[in-house]
């Protein structure tokens, strides 16, 4: 998993309009990089609200909010339309910026093992490298932990 201090692992990928979205094209701003098991689903429904309710004041901050999962662009148009979502929704369909970021990873679940998405943030200096990494986030309240480290951060 990529640490604070490191360059951040370069990425392309469609967002849910098919257009390409790549790491550099934030060079120069902050970026919240969320990685999310599935459209529509309970927690990640309530994190991509926060999220979205959140976004003026990320913005406000010079930072932009991407979230990835291994969801379809057509799956994240729905989800976007659905919950009326105000953030970018990246289609990591191969898993490639998943693994890249250590957020696909073995799971356990009623004592079955499978491999998926554990829910992860990295935020990422103006520079491309990692600011601060949470791993294995509860959904609820994530959003405003966010947002605090980023003022926090920017001093």
């Amino acid at each position: 998993m990529p640490k604070v201090g490191d360059k951040a692992p370069a990425f392309t990928l469609l967002n849910q309009d098919e257009k390409e979205i790549s790491l550099a094209d934030f060079k120069g701003k902050w970026v919240v990089l969320y990685f999310y098991p599935k459209d529509n689903t309970s927690g990640c429904t309530i994190e991509a609200i926060d999220f979205t309710e959140s976004n003026p004041d990320f913005e406000g901050m010079d930072a932009v909010v991407l979230g990835v999962s291994p969801d379809s662009c057509k799956s994240h148009r729905g989800f976007i339309e659905k919950q009326n979502l105000g953030i970018t929704l990246l289609a990591d369909t191969e898993k490639e910026t998943l693994q890249a970021y250590d957020a696909w990873r073995e799971k356990k679940n009623y004592g079955r093992t499978y491999m998926g998405v554990v829910r992860s943030t990295f935020l990422i200096d103006p520079d491309g490298k990692i600011a601060h990494v949470w791993d294995n986030v509860r959904a609820k309240g994530h959003a405003e932990k966010v947002k605090a480290k980023l003022e926090e951060l920017r001093g």
